[in-house]
């Protein structure tokens, strides 16, 4: 399989482990080219007959800061864009909850907005201590709804979920592993021992029961999200033509807080 085209991630294999880092340090936010890569990578990974496992992880010391400011303006400006960029996001979203083979997220630092979501989809969650998670969109004047509000209540229920989805509060590893958003919060220096023995347990083992019995367990989100999906990012394409977004990513731009006037 050749990944070559991909611009703004690596791609390394150990023996039948892919994994897939995000390479734009220090933040690896996803940027307009970032967001069309990710909406075609997990087709491309399902039909990868080299792999059986995936690691996906940040390139430096943050998984992703999620959303790019830049993009957020240019969404702003040109509100047919937005259009696009929701296609691309159900096949981001969609991609990744239908891949068969078993995805381990190596949360290398702060996790945050769509950020968070990529991580929190795939099924094994392993993060440094000191990693912090966050969906703002809120901040920003925007919906959550490019899949934040699908995949957090079903990992913490609705009401953790509402109380963090709601206010865009952070949350540390430690407090994420306890309550169940994420599987292990480990010091740094044993990330990567933590990550490469249980992505080794799930290469070794029986790979078309351990893809079927996780694609059996998708079901249900599968379904839940193919639900949700279009009316959460109808909701927040109308606050992207809001003036409360404009005046966050202004706000963003200007390193000020935003002055909220519910419109």
């Amino acid at each position: 399989m050749d990944y070559s085209a991909y611009r703004h991630m690596t791609f390394s294999r150990r023996g039948r482990i892919l994994t897939i880092t995000l390479n734009r340090p220090p933040m690896n936010p996803i940027h307009y080219e970032l967001h069309t890569e990710l909406s075609r990578l997990w087709y491309q990974v399902q039909v990868d007959q080299e792999c059986d496992v995936v690691v996906f992880t940040g390139a430096g010391d943050v998984f992703s800061a999620g959303g790019d400011i830049p993009m957020m303006q240019k969404r702003i400006d040109d509100p047919e864009l937005f259009n696009l960029k929701n296609l691309e996001m159900k096949q981001m979203i969609f991609g990744l909850i239908e891949l068969e083979k078993p995805v381990i997220a190596r949360i290398n630092g702060d996790c945050i907005g769509l950020g968070a979501t990529l991580a929190l989809l795939c099924d094994i969650m392993i993060a440094v201590d000191d990693a912090r998670f966050c969906d703002p969109h809120v901040k920003m004047g925007y919906v959550a709804g490019d899949g934040g509000a699908v995949i957090w209540p079903q990992l913490i229920g609705f009401a953790k979920a509402k109380e963090y989805l709601l206010t865009g509060d952070m949350l540390d590893a430690k407090e994420a592993e306890r309550i169940g958003l994420i599987n292990y919060a480990v010091p740094r220096d044993q990330l990567d021992a933590k990550v490469d023995a249980f992505a080794d347990k799930l290469a070794n083992g029986a790979s078309k029961a351990i893809k079927w019995t996780k694609t059996s367990m998708n079901l249900p989100l599968r379904q839940l999200a193919h639900s949700m999906m279009d009316a959460s990012l109808a909701y927040e394409a109308l606050t992207n033509i809001g003036r409360d977004h404009q005046e966050a990513v202004t706000a963003f731009q200007e390193k000020r807080k935003p002055r909220f006037t519910g419109r």
